[in-house]
């Protein structure tokens, strides 16, 4: 198991940039790669991410979500296996990525071990960045608690 860490601070307060965070189908909008999410219900979603070339769709589930603070997540199902927490630290509104992933496949692998995955990581924090930042204000909010 692979692990990606990487944090970004955003000039909006935490609760914008929380509230942004939660609308889960605006993801393509700065995720790279991400093609379309779904939210089925409160603690589900459907994935079609392409990533190195491999189109893959796979179901994720909310195990935890408090909000201003922290949302965990996990897939379920059996060709992607990742889980990962985003958190909210409202000091200074800084944004943390942590993303626990299975190298399974050779392009995921190669992805890994050269860095590719971090450097992801890194873009679609600073997309997401700029998208709330010009935005100003977050496009929906679900303030609920798994």
């Amino acid at each position: 198991m692979s692990q990606v860490r990487e944090s970004i601070r955003v000039d909006v307060p935490v609760r914008t940039a929380y509230n942004q965070w939660t609308q889960f189908e605006t993801f393509p909008l700065f995720i790279d790669g991400v093609k379309r999410i779904e939210q089925v219900d409160e603690t589900l979603t459907r994935w079609v991410a392409k990533m190195g070339g491999v189109e893959r769709e796979f179901d994720a589930e909310i195990t935890e979500q408090i909000p201003d603070e922290r949302v965990p997540w996990v897939t379920v199902g059996r060709e992607t296996e990742h889980s990962g927490v985003v958190t909210f630290d409202p000091t200074h509104t800084e944004v943390t990525l942590r993303l626990d992933f299975d190298s399974a496949g050779m392009a995921e692998s190669i992805a890994g071990k050269f860095g590719f995955i971090d450097r992801q990581v890194t873009g679609d924090l600073q997309r997401f960045k700029k998208f709330i930042e010009e935005r100003g204000t977050e496009s929906g909010a679900w303030r609920g608690e798994v």
